[in-house]
């Protein structure tokens, strides 16, 4: 189905493209599963403690987003307890911080689709050889990532049987049994579900895996302009995901024939950039199908003058994928760096009484920390206290920054007498004193201004790495600065090919067409295509990518 994690799990190129057979697993690399280091001293208060905001020895990172983002991505992903490795190569445990903001983003989307009239299901994860092989064009564009079943206990199964990498096949030939007139359409499905794309290069946890988590939608009308008003639909509320929910700025756009989903009639995209690396990603996906699924799978209605018609599909998808571009996006050295309305908690309260606090003003502390804590979850604010009394402040600091939860609120002594707590954004580090009596309002309020902050920072960032090239010398150049390129194009499948290949370099991949985005430039007559030299007939954004 819908393929975010295609653009970035697509076979070697060359590679023959045939209808998948139960292959002999070839030899692969093992992955190494990284280490799960623990803090020295596990920060600990010992012989009386650090104060208030001391140094707390073993948390933080030991690599730079700068320096050497890879490791320092593969370190974060592990010491914020987002996953854990697992024994099997290209899997990952999502641990509960992650999952919680996956469940954000399913509760956002899910919301929003069932307005459109969408409708939850579960489809089998199986697929039998022959289904799967029913849609020539889309098989192949799979087949290298089929994973198959074909033994079960001690025997061998008589006909393997594929795991799903998408769903087209599985749900498709169950349409044409349900579907028979116009009043059985429209016909709109979602599944929250597994997937399974075996491949062996480079995997990278959130961003390619051998599993994922995704929605599939999986839709069937009767006209072509339905179809089309739902595939932008959706695409809309993609944006949303990223940029409302993620604060992380995509482009919107259409796939080029080449970069398209596998039978689509055409591919609709929201892509995001990661500076530091200078790579786009594919963020999320809404197909048109168009007719090419319903006479594969004879999925066809009876109008209202009795004659047989084919139905017009789409399919569209969003995988946790997008969890991994916002922390690629927003994280810095100290950590994750969580936009405030996908933070599984949003405020962390700390009291930070002294050595030498009476145990009555102990109590007194706690009991306010309780209260401000009860007078926020009333205002639909996700709080979590931290009354262990075990760590130091310092140590605790450093903990929730560096599992980047947006907002510190810290409760001391002096903050007692003067009836306040003093706030701290992770964002920024920036500080501000707020009295008890308007807890419950200023601090939602700095929540939303968080996050515009951090949609509006990231928008910057990436709007300053896009160059506009009308030839080979600035498109060249534009990637050498880790830049996108906007290019008039003439739109030739051979034309992109050439481009992948002479811009690949000893050090860096080539580049590939993003999108064709929907906001553009006026593309005046007699323009010319940057390569080429032929009429342009749009404007595309190339870019290396992940």
């Amino acid at each position: 189905m819908t393929n975010p994690e295609e653009a970035i799990a697509a076979p070697a190129a060359d590679a023959p493209a045939e209808a998948p057979k139960a292959p002999k697993a070839p030899k692969e690399k093992k992955e190494k599963p990284k280490k799960e280091a623990k803090a020295e001293g596990e920060g600990k208060k010992s012989g009386g403690g650090a104060a208030a905001g001391g140094e707390s020895k073993g948390l933080g990172l030991r690599n730079s987003k700068k320096d050497n983002f890879g490791d320092w991505y593969s370190e974060l992903v592990v010491a914020s307890e987002l996953i854990s490795y697992y024994d099997v190569s290209g899997c990952y445990i999502l641990r509960p911080w992650a999952y919680a903001m996956w469940e954000v983003v399913q509760g956002w989307f899910d919301q929003r689709i069932k307005k459109l009239g969408v409708q939850n299901s579960y489809f089998p994860l199986f697929i039998t050889e022959d289904v799967l092989n029913t849609e020539k064009d889309h098989v192949e564009g799979f087949a290298p990532e089929v994973a198959w079943v074909t033994k079960y206990g001690n025997s061998t199964m008589e006909k393997p049987i594929a795991i799903r990498p998408t769903s087209e096949t599985v749900m498709y030939p169950y349409f044409s049994q349900w579907i028979r007139s116009h009043r059985d359409l429209p016909l709109r499905l979602n599944q929250w579900t597994n997937v399974v794309r075996w491949e062996f290069k480079y995997p990278t946890p959130f961003i390619r895996s051998r599993e994922f988590l995704w929605q599939e939608g999986h839709t069937a009308f009767a006209t072509q302009e339905e179809a089309e008003r739902e595939v932008l639909d959706i695409l809309e509320l993609y944006r949303g995901v990223y940029e409302d929910l993620l604060a992380v700025p995509v482009t919107k756009g259409k796939k080029s024939k080449k970069e398209q989903f596998a039978g689509a009639f055409y591919t609709t995209t929201v892509e995001a950039y990661i500076p530091e690396t200078g790579r786009g990603i594919q963020g999320a996906t809404s197909h048109c199908l168009g007719q090419n699924f319903s006479k594969m799978f004879n999925i066809t209605y009876e109008d209202d003058d009795r004659q047989k018609q084919h139905v017009w599909q789409n399919s569209w998808g969003l995988t946790t994928r997008s969890l991994g571009v916002m922390i690629m996006t927003h994280a810095d050295d100290k950590g994750l760096v969580l936009p405030p309305r996908v933070a599984p908690k949003q405020v962390v309260l700390i009291p930070i009484p002294k050595a030498s606090t009476a145990p009555e003003a102990v109590q007194a502390m706690l009991d306010k920390v309780d209260e401000l804590t009860k007078a926020l979850e009333d205002k639909g604010v996700r709080v979590v206290t931290d009354t262990r009394s075990n760590y130091t402040p310092g140590w605790k600091y450093n903990h929730w920054e560096l599992k980047g939860l947006p907002l510190r609120v810290e409760l001391g002594p002096k903050d007692m007498d003067n009836a306040a707590v003093m706030t701290c954004r992770r964002d920024t580090g920036a500080k501000e004193v707020v009295p008890w009596a308007d807890v419950a309002t200023r601090i939602p309020e700095l929540l939303e201004t968080i996050q515009a902050d951090m949609f509006a920072a990231a928008k910057s960032r990436t709007a300053n790495c896009t160059e506009t090239c009308h030839s080979w010398e600035e498109f060249m150049a534009a990637l050498g600065n880790k830049h996108m390129a906007l290019t008039p194009w003439a739109d030739e499948e051979e034309i992109e090919e050439e481009v992948k290949k002479k811009s690949t370099t000893p050090d860096a991949m080539g580049a590939k067409t993003l999108c064709l985005p929907f906001e553009a430039p006026p593309l005046p007559e007699g323009t010319k295509c940057f390569y080429s030299g032929k009429p342009a007939k749009n404007w595309a954004l190339w870019g290396r990518s992940y």
